[in-house]
């Protein structure tokens, strides 16, 4: 668990690297001595703007240490999210971020292991991958079977696809805050 004082670091640390990466200027986070900003964490940042998504990047695994990744998922979330045109310097008065720190993954063979608002969910089934995070199903109102189905429309699916005995499904849960 992430304490407040890491919540609001790591927050820090990812709204500098977009600012720096938008303005085309160096960033790299200063090096971190609280234990759990060192571990080796998968998160996915997101940005929003008056409220609605601009950009949400993620790995679930990371090969840095989490404030790293969070200044890495950042700048990528500002610049390469496929669905949106890379942030501009005119959008840096007005975005708001939320950092999703993750836990491993576990692949699940009963759909009623997955906990709406606790578990995001993520879909493989052949070269087609799709990801959604924990908050979602809550913040639109969706059942398990929603989710499922909406998780696999993110992926590029079929909406039934989960239910295919070659789609492999992961759940996790995310430690979530936002500024």
């Amino acid at each position: 668990m992430l304490s407040k004082n890491d919540a609001t670091v790591l927050l820090k640390i990812a709204r500098e690297a977009i600012i720096h990466h938008i303005r085309n200027e160096d960033y790299s986070p200063t090096p971190r001595e609280e234990k759990a900003l060192n571990e080796h964490s998968g998160c996915f940042v997101t940005i929003k703007r008056g409220g609605h998504l601009r950009g949400c990047i993620g790995n679930f695994q990371s090969q840095q240490p989490l404030y790293q990744e969070v200044s890495t998922m950042a700048v990528a979330a500002a610049s390469q999210d496929p669905r949106f045109q890379p942030m501009t310097l005119e959008e840096l008065d007005n975005f708001e971020l939320e950092i999703t720190v993750l836990s491993p993954l576990e692949k699940i063979d009963d759909i009623n292991q997955i906990k709406v608002g606790t578990h995001g969910i993520y879909i493989i089934k052949g070269h087609n991958r799709g990801v959604l995070l924990p908050q979602v199903a809550t913040e639109y109102g969706w059942d398990r079977e929603t989710f499922l189905r909406q998780t696999c429309i993110k992926a590029g699916l079929p909406e039934n696809s989960w239910q295919l005995p070659d789609a492999e499904i992961y759940i996790f849960s995310g430690q979530i805050f936002s500024e």
